[in-house]
């Protein structure tokens, strides 16, 4: 895997702290800084995520990805996941996340709750590399709720 990240804001430009990422798919990510009242050199200008919301995103892509491709192996008639994340940092640098909780809404047809808790699980534990990567220094809680649809 591979990705290239460049910065957007060379001598001349006003983008300040922006970034673009070409990822070795062939695909661009934009990210930003939060602009910065007292240096606004040292800050962006609010066009994108943060890099962290981004790696917070990546989290919950890697895990939903999983979450439903468990629940469709076991032949369970999934027909929606959504995780809604928040996540707590550390004080001082490095600002690492210490806790992140993920709430999972997932939808489908006479879904079994033990099969999703199951699927969650096996995301955490086994499967999704970004979060068992965020484990080694935050907490993180998961819930969910089942929806008939």
């Amino acid at each position: 895997m591979e990705c290239t990240v460049s910065w957007t804001g060379a001598a001349g430009t006003q983008s300040g702290m922006g970034f673009v990422a070409e990822t070795g798919s062939g695909h661009v990510l934009a990210m930003d800084g939060a602009p910065d009242a007292v240096r606004p050199e040292n800050g962006g200008r609010n066009l994108a995520p943060r890099p962290m919301e981004t790696v917070l995103a990546g989290a919950g892509g890697c895990t939903a990805y999983d979450v439903v491709l468990i629940l469709k192996r076991g032949r369970h008639d999934v027909r929606g996941c959504s995780v809604k994340l928040s996540a707590e940092r550390a004080e001082t640098d490095p600002k690492v996340f210490t806790r992140i909780q993920m709430h999972f809404t997932v939808t489908g047809k006479d879904l079994p709750a033990a099969a999703v808790e199951r699927a969650i699980a096996m995301s955490h534990d086994k499967y999704c590399s970004a979060t068992i990567m965020l484990g080694k220094t935050a907490e993180i809680v998961t819930s969910f709720e089942l929806k008939e649809g």
